[in-house]
């Protein structure tokens, strides 16, 4: 059994998933302005399934029976979901609102893993993620005009909202599966399963633009976008999101997530030059440490782990 350190800092995998994320920001501006959006999110988890897969394969061991690949065949569909619905939904909204939709993930997450795990929701809890989500507003509110959050698309506005739903769904959902299988298998398999749901979409997209594969640009910008879509924030983000799924609760692993736009904002200030908020400081330092009461509680509390035999 790892000790509560060792819980502590396993918890903290999400932590460097939702940095890897934050890169998104920035390396998004390339991307989408170079390649569809779902079809730059089909190659995108094409690489990273591709990558997980063969560190899966130089392990060795058994793979998915029939019967397990009906459980990641449907955790491929909250993967498919979520990339079409965020990427579509982030190239039809402006920067302000993708950000601001995006940090409901949490929410989304604790709400389910409530309903569907029977996790409780602490008052420690409920508290920590509400100054996590605070901070992360606070930032957020500094980095762009307010009055611009509401000029965004209606229809991107609704993708992103399911999108950030899909993508709690999949950790949900994900959990047992996780406990069973570990983190490397499930985001492995899940991810395996969803690439030929966004090829078939992909597909669609281009027939509907009127564009072949060929018609993609193979410049250095785009293949800098998919390597590091796919590799980091895809391959090593899904697996680390998942392995704090191992040691803590779905609704713990979720106040990880406020990090994204702050890590966006951060590297944006430090690679694209863009100026960080007057509240970037304090907001940070409010979603810091809403996330320290919400993993802190956590690691104190290692018996109350979702039983991983359970349904």
């Amino acid at each position: 059994m790892p000790t509560a350190l060792g819980r502590y800092a396993f918890a903290l995998a999400p932590l460097a998933a939702a940095a890897l994320w934050g890169g998104m920001y920035v390396v998004s501006k390339w991307g989408f302005a170079l390649i569809p959006p779902v079809t730059l999110g089909f190659l995108r988890v094409a690489l990273g399934a591709g990558a997980l897969w063969l560190v899966v394969a130089g392990r060795g061991g058994p793979g998915p029976s029939r019967d397990e690949w009906a459980t990641f065949a449907a955790l491929g569909g909250w993967v498919t979901l979520t990339v079409a619905t965020q990427f579509v939904g982030t190239e039809l909204t402006n920067a302000s609102q993708g950000s601001l939709l995006t940090v409901l993930t949490p929410v989304f997450t604790v709400a389910l893993g409530a309903l569907v795990l029977g996790e409780r929701v602490t008052a420690a809890k409920a508290g920590g993620m509400t100054v996590a989500g605070v901070g992360t507003a606070v930032v957020l509110a500094g980095q762009y005009e307010l009055a611009s959050i509401a000029a965004g698309n209606l229809l991107g506005v609704a993708l992103l909202l399911v999108g950030s739903a899909a993508w709690a769904g999949y950790t949900v959902w994900g959990l047992r599966a996780v406990r069973r299988h570990g983190a490397l298998r499930a985001a492995t398999y899940s991810s395996l399963a969803s690439v030929p749901m966004l090829g078939v979409l992909a597909a669609g997209e281009l027939w509907y633009l009127g564009l072949s594969p060929a018609a993609i640009p193979l410049t250095a910008e785009s293949v800098g976008a998919v390597s590091y879509l796919g590799v980091a924030s895809t391959a090593a983000a899904w697996f680390l999101w998942y392995k704090g799924l191992e040691y803590v609760s779905a609704g713990t692993v979720a106040a990880f997530f406020f990090a994204q736009p702050v890590v966006g904002a951060a590297l944006g200030a430090a690679l694209l030059g863009e100026a960080l908020g007057p509240g970037f400081l304090a907001g940070g330092a409010l979603m810091a440490v809403g996330i320290w009461i919400v993993s802190r509680e956590r690691a104190e509390s290692p018996d109350e782990s979702p039983d991983p035999t359970a349904g």
